[in-house]
C-alpha cells in the first residue's frame, strides 16, 4: 500500500465567513514540501472523505525560499511552506494563516503593514536617476561583509508573526523594518535619510515597543541578525533623540 501524508487545512471564503478545517490525503513522494502538496490539492481539490470543494488559495512565486510569499503556520510555527519538507513533519500536517494579517482567503493574507512601515522609515538608496551621479562610493569589503546579512530579508514577516509586541495594541514596525534601517544607514548613499529613519523609529510604534523577546531571531528563514540590528539601532535612536533635544 501506497505512503500517505495526511493534511488539515483551515478554510476561510472571506475574511468574515466562519472557518472550516478540511482534511486531505495525498500519495507521498521522495522530497515532498509543503508548498508542492498545497499545488496539488488546489489542482485536485477533493477532500479526505472524497468530497469535491474548492480550491485553496495561498500565497506563492519562487519555491526557494527567496520571494518570502508562502509564509503561514506549518504545524503552528510560522515558517516558510517552500523549505518544510514534509517528511520531517508530524501528521496530520496542519496549516492555517498567518494570524497576525488581515485575512483575504484560506492561506492567504495582506501583509501590506510590513511595506507600510518601509516607506514610513525610507527604507531605499536616495538616487532619482534625473541627472548622472558618478560612480557610487566605494564600500569597502568589511563593511560589505556586515552589510550583507541583513540585504537577505526576504519579507515573509515570519518575524512579525511570532513577536508579542506586534499587534493593533502597540502597532510595533517589527524587526524586519528596524534591520533595513541598520541596513541603509550603513549605506554611504542611503545614510542621508538616517536622522529620518531614526525619528520615525522614536515615536508611536517605534523601537520603544521592543520587548526584546528574540523570538524573531529564532524564526527568521534567512538567520539575520535582527536582535543586532535591534540593539544597535536602540542606541542609534537614543542618540538622535538627545541630539534633537539639544539642537531645539
Amino acid at each position: 500500500m501506497a505512503k500517505t501524508v495526511k493534511f488539515e487545512i483551515k478554510r476561510q471564503s472571506t475574511p468574515d465567513a466562519p472557518a472550516t478545517w478540511e482534511n486531505f490525503e495525498l500519495e507521498w513522494r521522495p522530497g515532498m514540501n509543503v508548498i508542492s502538496a498545497m499545488m496539488e490539492i488546489a489542482a485536485n481539490p477533493v477532500t479526505a472523505e472524497g468530497r469535491d470543494t474548492t480550491p485553496i488559495t495561498y500565497d506563492s512565486n519562487c519555491l526557494e525560499e527567496i520571494c518570502g510569499s508562502c509564509a503561514m503556520l506549518i504545524n503552528g510555527k510560522a515558517r516558510m511552506a517552500c523549505s518544510a519538507l514534509v517528511e520531517n513533519l508530524e501528521q496530520p500536517i496542519k496549516i492555517a494563516p498567518l494570524s497576525k494579517f488581515p485575512l483575504v482567503r484560506d492561506l492567504q493574507v495582506d501583509r501590506s503593514v510590513l511595506f507600510e512601515n518601509l516607506m514610513r522609515v525610507k527604507a531605499w538608496v536616495p538616487v532619482d536617476g534625473t541627472y548622472d551621479l558618478g560612480s557610487g562610493p566605494r564600500v569597502f569589503p568589511q563593511q560589505q561583509e556586515a552589510n550583507y546579512p541583513l540585504s537577505n530579508c526576504i519579507s515573509c514577516t515570519c518575524c512579525m508573526e511570532v513577536c508579542p509586541q506586534f499587534n493593533e495594541d502597540t502597532g510595533f514596525v517589527g524587526a524586519a523594518t528596524i534591520a533595513q534601517v541598520k541596513l541603509f544607514n550603513n549605506h554611504p548613499t542611503g545614510k542621508v535619510f538616517a536622522e529620518e529613519r531614526l525619528r520615525a523609529l522614536s515615536g508611536d510604534g517605534g523601537i520603544q515597543e521592543c520587548g526584546f523577546a528574540q523570538n524573531c531571531v529564532e524564526a527568521c528563514p534567512k538567520q539575520i541578525p535582527l536582535t543586532n540590528a535591534i540593539s544597535d539601532i536602540s542606541r542609534d535612536v537614543l542618540i538622535q533623540k538627545a541630539k534633537d533635544f539639544l539642537r531645539g
